[in-house]
């Protein structure tokens, strides 16, 4: 340890306390010429004019706003000299506390630069600097430094987007709560160790010194917030964290926040009444428009056959239709091996050409272009049959879509209101109801899009478009990729085994077919983005229980995981629903960023890994002693 390092440290018990914050609002609205100030901040941009006239900015401690800090011997000179010997040493970033004299500065505008706001009508004449924690030499930063995942705290520190988004998120958080206090929901923290249900998602296990005993985290509130329905609450809220072992992706963590709601005596519509509600006053404080006045719905059927999406970016058009019925026997087999299929298709018309240009030309270069391309070639190797497609091309016969035969050609010309240079896609699938999220086409046109966009060929959608997808599947075929609820029937819940059937045919199916019921659940999607879904739950123990046990046929061990909800539900618990919108999600799309890492303070890497702590650890060989672990 140095000598002098204890000795050194004592001056920062004694900081000067600041009379002025530069991030307050108008800090220097009313002020006396020669006003002694104290402020706090860090060292930005210097210049130096002569030995005797020095100039720095003081950045605020939210980096949002700089003043100019002045260090003249010659106006001061019965000052300490050692004030400007010493802050023309400090470098950039270092924090700070600086004594001065305010002084007017000559009639200038305050200059907004985008990120950082100027304060150009007053100055700080130096009186003495107090260098609190001095940036080290080693670590450049520079406005042109990319820092990695694992100096965090530096993208933070020199981004002020990044800290603009935390802040952003921050605000919108206490709108959300404010609003929710006033229509009389409880903001009620659930617990975080909970114990592992097979809901439907991997979950992550947190081992104890009781051997054979874990904990699991969350995967959501959800059953909490079910019992707290039936203890006599009639509206919960909370900004939960969730915690799912999945694979990841843009959106996708393993842990995130979601903004976690439920009401008694209560169903669909009132529910989505509420996030309506929400949704338009996040909108319009935040200057991002009106939300319109009631939300569109469409039905899960509708989003995957018109969009190939259960959650559509209805902005984009290229509605899809099926033409299958269409078509010459002889083309169908051309694009797909499949027996029987499903054959769909959509079109896609580029913005206007310079004259100088022919449309069919740039419409052939681009899709040759796309096929060939890393986005393009896993819809062209697509086992079930690569994409058909045809460039609308009038000095051809019957267009350029000759093999699709005259009385086709005719009628998807009328169908689909085809001009010169306009793309024709066509797809084939399996023949059978809908599962999933999505089709091969729906990909596709969401691909050729964005491709198109990048290409300059088409607009970049604009706006947002809210919209309710309703009426899923309660069940669907178990998964390779998700463990479902372990059940015995080759079905899995399609969001969780609480949800309800909608309608009173749908129970009379459930020992029939269940397949074909429709839950009563609903998903919030806004420009592609599903930002949550909800549901009307099961509030009878005996219908859940039949749910559980004869229909998805868990075993007596599985079914006696979920004792504790069944028991709540036995006990009069009133009807119920709710919702769990994704917050890291909607911060996202509100600030247009193309993952929820950009709005996430310590986010996880694709590798679900904290670069900046290291996380997670290897464990020691007493760590996995004490909680009766061993490696295999």
């Amino acid at each position: 340890m140095p000598a002098d390092l204890l000795d050194r440290y004592k001056i920062f018990s004694h900081i000067p306390q600041e009379t002025h914050s530069l991030s307050a609002g108008s800090p220097f609205s009313a002020f006396r010429q020669g006003e002694p100030v104290v402020l706090h901040g860090y060292i930005g941009s210097s210049a130096s004019l002569s030995k005797n006239l020095y100039f720095v900015q003081l950045l605020s401690k939210d980096g949002a706003r700089s003043i100019q800090i002045v260090s003249s011997k010659a106006s001061l000179p019965d000052k300490d000299v050692s004030a400007d010997q010493s802050i023309r040493k400090l470098p950039m970033h270092t924090p700070v506390a600086i004594r001065g004299l305010l002084r007017k500065r000559k009639q200038q505008p305050e200059q907004d630069t985008g990120e950082m706001e100027k304060i150009t009508s007053v100055e700080i004449d130096l009186l003495s600097v107090h260098p609190l924690n001095e940036f080290p030499p080693d670590i450049i930063a520079t406005p042109d430094t990319a820092f990695s995942a694992d100096q965090r705290h530096l993208q933070l520190r020199t981004n002020a987007g990044l800290r603009a988004a935390l802040a952003i998120r921050s605000r919108i958080g206490l709108i959300l709560r404010t609003k929710l206090a006033e229509l009389g929901f409880a903001e009620i923290e659930t617990p975080l160790l909970f114990k592992s249900t097979p809901e439907g998602a991997r979950e992550f296990i947190v081992p104890t010194r009781r051997k054979g005993f874990a904990y699991a985290l969350p995967q959501s509130p959800q059953q909490f917030k079910q019992i707290l329905m039936g203890s006599g609450i009639p509206k919960y809220y909370q900004f939960a964290r969730c915690f799912r072992d999945e694979d990841l992706r843009a959106d996708r963590q393993p842990e995130f926040t979601q903004l976690d709601l439920e009401m008694s005596f209560a169903g669909a519509s009132e529910v989505m009444n509420v996030i309506e509600d929400l949704m338009r006053l996040v909108w319009s404080t935040c200057d991002l428009g009106q939300l319109p006045a009631e939300f569109a719905r469409m039905t899960y059927t509708k989003a995957m056959s018109q969009y190939g999406s259960d959650k559509p970016d209805i902005r984009l058009g290229m509605q899809i239709s099926r033409v299958d019925d269409l078509l010459p026997g002889d083309l169908t087999t051309k694009i797909t091996p499949i027996q029987d299929p499903a054959v769909e298709a959509f079109s896609l018309r580029f913005k206007a050409m310079p004259e100088s240009d022919s449309s069919v030309a740039c419409t052939r270069d681009f899709i040759s272009q796309f096929l060939e391309s890393p986005e393009g070639t896993p819809f062209v190797n697509n086992p079930e049959g690569g994409p058909g497609i045809f460039v609308v091309d009038s000095t051809k016969p019957l267009q350029g879509l000759q093999a699709l035969g005259f009385e086709a050609a005719e009628r998807i010309e009328d169908s689909f209101k085809i001009e010169d240079g306009d793309l024709l896609v066509l797809q084939a699938r399996h023949n059978r109801p809908f599962s999933g999220s999505s089709t091969p086409i729906g990909n596709l046109r969401l691909s050729l899009h964005a491709a198109a966009v990048k290409c300059d060929l088409l607009e970049a959608p604009t706006g947002f478009a809210p919209l309710w997808v309703t009426d899923f599947p309660l069940f669907s075929p178990m998964s390779q990729t998700e463990p479902g609820q372990g059940g015995n029937a080759g079905l899995a819940a399609t969001h969780h085994p609480f949800t309800s059937p909608k309608t009173s045919e749908d129970i009379d199916m459930l020992m029939v077919d269940p397949t074909k019921v429709i839950g009563d659940h609903y998903d919030l999607v806004v420009n592609g983005v599903e930002l949550g879904g909800g549901s009307r739950r099961i509030h009878n123990a005996e219908m859940q229980a039949v749910v559980m046990q004869d229909v998805l046929k868990m075993s007596p061990e599985r079914l006696a995981e979920f004792s504790h909800l069944l028991e709540v539900l036995r006990a009069g618990c009133p009807p119920h629903a709710g919702i769990a919108l994704g917050f890291d999600r909607l911060i996202a799309l509100m600030l247009g960023k193309q993952s929820v890492r950009e709005v996430i303070a310590f986010p996880k890497t694709g590798k679900g890994e904290d670069a900046l702590v290291k996380s997670p650890g290897l464990l020691s060989e007493e760590t996995l002693e004490t909680y009766h672990l061993r490696y295999r």
